[in-house]
């Protein structure tokens, strides 16, 4: 049996449908405790309510990503997902995401962050479409010695545990399958699916372990308000986690 059972999520990315269901899920499974590593709300699908759901999640531990700081300090080159969010959420949204931090010592053995401990626009186990190397990863994780470091960011489901022992465990994405981005270089993040995505990380008495979890949920609504909003690119993501999809 395990001594300590915690539901890691990440960038949800306003899709609330996905989030319910990984919250049905996760609360089958018995956790002590959910942690939620940022990037919850950025997106043209429903930041509002997505806002309203985790506030009132008792007890589950939110940090913020990248969009958190990005939505309360808009500027020119704001992204329309930041933008969209900023204009849909309130003022006590506004309050909320402004308290949270993109690093937080859970415990004496666990790490969370966004990115990695010293960026929240850093990827601790990608480097853009591939898999960063164990010496990329040493230099992120930098003199952090924590037992347990789970990070989000990527949207890509990973588990890793380094010569030294630490377990790395990136949850993947619970509302954002698949993306393209233009940094460092062009690329493409797909998983294949477009089921939500989340981990859970057990402290058993051998040592820590990592499970990474597929939900499958109703994402038809998702991709229809994606193409209301004028997001093909969302729509074919939200519909199969791919990337300019062949369609028939």
């Amino acid at each position: 049996m395990p001594i300590m059972r915690i539901a890691v999520i990440s960038d949800i990315h306003g899709n609330l449908p996905a989030l319910v269901a990984v919250a049905a899920d996760l609360r089958l499974r018995g956790v002590d405790q959910v942690v939620n590593l940022g990037d919850s709300l950025s997106g043209p699908l429903l930041p509002k309510e997505t806002a309203d759901f985790l506030m009132a999640q008792a007890g589950w531990i939110h940090l913020a990503g990248n969009h958190e700081r990005q939505i309360l300090e808009l500027n020119e080159r704001s992204g329309s997902g930041d933008v969209y969010a900023y204009q849909q959420i309130t003022e006590e949204h506004k309050n909320w995401i402004a308290r949270l931090q993109p690093v937080l010592r859970l415990n004496e053995e666990i790490l969370l962050c966004h990115g990695t401990p010293e960026s929240d626009t850093t990827t601790l186990l990608q480097v853009a479409d591939r898999n960063a190397t164990a010496q990329e990863v040493q230099e992120r994780l930098g003199l952090q010695t924590a037992a347990v470091i789970a990070c989000g960011h990527s949207h890509v489901a990973r588990s890793v545990r380094t010569a030294e022992g630490q377990l790395i465990v990136n949850p993947g994405s619970v509302g954002h399958p698949a993306y393209e981005d233009n940094y460092p270089y062009p690329h493409k993040i797909e998983s294949g699916s477009p089921d939500a995505r989340y981990a859970i990380i057990e402290k058993m008495q051998h040592g820590w372990t990592a499970s990474l979890i597929n939900v499958p949920y109703a994402w038809q609504k998702m991709a229809e308000l994606a193409a209301v909003r004028g997001r093909e690119d969302w729509v074919t993501a939200l519909q199969s986690g791919y990337m300019n999809q062949i369609r028939n």
